[in-house]
């Protein structure tokens, strides 16, 4: 099936958008790319690249000594937590009350997805810092504007927001080879490379919640250019079916990496 026919089977079951391209930025097929939903863990993304920003600035190393906490300060005033319970990565929960290196971090953030070592390396790096990389090279519709968890902030409508296209345009802007291997390191890996061919390079961020399944990334086939392909989804779908639209849409592009513009 086409990514159009993929996406006509599931019309009205929520929000739905795709953003697939070449490597240099440039659109071969889009649906709904500008609309924003919910970024869940897409925006961990930015917040890495503003880590990396920092630390050519000389403003942060990777191996700063971080004491691990789970108290931060909300952005609608008072103080917050992570829910443990919803976080997938408990190996940054087994360093409470210790020190460990903002590499270490970054890894947990990107790669096994940890909220609590997000919002750790979040409050190194700022919230204007993180989302001034999605500004810069994004779409001018997402955002940053709080850290993960921060219910008050999200009941006074502060929220963290991502399309296709901004996604795909900070993707593109990735050019640091330690951030590339952090995200070919991802281990949760049901969407885009899923039905790819294993061993297939992918350097993707996805994020899930409550009705959110989206990822996005770039992928690298040995015998083609590479392509960018990011898939949002708002929807009522269960959520592995949302997970195995996202991996159809990936194998379509894939069947024509060859000839990208042939997508329809």
């Amino acid at each position: 099936m086409s990514i159009a026919e993929l996406l006509r089977a599931v019309d009205g079951s929520g929000e739905f958008g795709v953003w697939l391209g070449r490597a240099d930025g440039t659109p071969v097929f889009e649906h709904e790319a500008g609309r924003t939903h919910y970024s869940a863990s897409t925006m961990k993304l930015p917040v890495a690249m503003a880590m990396q920003r920092k630390i050519d600035a000389g403003e942060l190393t990777l191996d700063r000594p971080i004491e691990v906490h789970n108290d931060f300060a909300s952005q609608a005033g008072g103080r917050f937590g992570v829910n443990p319970d919803e976080d997938e990565a408990p190996a940054t929960w087994t360093k409470l009350g210790t020190k460990v290196p903002l590499g270490w971090l970054a890894t947990e953030m990107i790669t096994r997805s940890s909220n609590l070592a997000t919002n750790l390396v979040l409050e190194q790096v700022g919230i204007d810092a993180a989302h001034a990389v999605l500004a810069e090279y994004g779409d001018g519709a997402s955002a940053i504007r709080r850290g993960i968890d921060d219910r008050a902030a999200q009941a006074a409508g502060i929220s963290n927001e991502m399309s296709p296209a901004g996604l795909a345009g900070v993707l593109v802007a990735v050019s640091n080879e330690y951030l590339r291997d952090l995200l070919a390191g991802n281990q949760w890996n049901g969407e885009i490379p899923a039905l790819l061919p294993p061993g297939t390079r992918v350097e993707h961020k996805n994020g899930w919640d409550v009705r959110i399944r989206h990822d996005g990334g770039i992928v690298r086939p040995p015998d083609a250019d590479p392509f960018v392909l990011v898939v949002c989804t708002t929807s009522d779908l269960p959520d592995a079916r949302a997970q195995q639209l996202i991996a159809e849409i990936a194998l379509e592009a894939w069947n024509h990496r060859h000839d990208l513009g042939a997508i329809r």
